[in-house]
């Protein structure tokens, strides 16, 4: 479990170093083009008030936390990349070894609860809410996005 958590980080984090170096060169403005004006202006004040607590706990809050945002927010606001990195490292690690440690505990009662007939049509129409939620959120995003304009 171990292993698997540590592979997991460092994926993660592997993950975040990409959105950090394509985030970065496009700065605030280009963080602008790719989350909502209310998004960027939350993830500002944490960055500015303090971007070290507001990554820990971003890291380690599930989804569907915006964990991504504050990576974007924090390199185009020019946070420290060596900083970034080992916060991103250490606290999924953290977060991986706790999500582990529950499923090494439970993980054989969830699994015999999973094959009881009602449960497994509950999960199914949890599936079809979530893919067709899924669906009409992208469907809202593509519809949301302005053209470019005409030149």
């Amino acid at each position: 479990m171990v292993y698997l958590a540590a592979m997991s980080s460092v994926g993660s984090a592997l993950g975040c170093l990409l959105l950090d170096l394509t985030m970065r060169p496009l700065g605030e403005k280009g963080l602008e083009k790719y989350l909502s004006q209310r998004r960027v202006n939350r993830a500002r004040a944490k960055m500015e008030k303090n971007a070290g607590r507001a990554l820990v706990l971003a890291s380690l809050a599930p989804p569907p936390f915006p964990f991504t945002a504050f990576v974007m927010a924090a390199a185009a606001l020019q946070y420290s990349r060596a900083r970034l990195m080992s916060i991103i490292a250490v606290t999924r690690m953290i977060r991986f070894l706790i999500v582990g440690a529950l499923a090494l505990r439970f993980g054989q009662s969830i699994l015999g609860w999973a094959k009881i007939p009602i449960v497994q049509g509950l999960l199914i129409a949890l599936i079809v809410v979530c893919i067709v939620g899924s669906i009409l959120s992208v469907y809202g995003w593509v519809r949301q996005k302005k053209p470019p304009p005409a030149t």
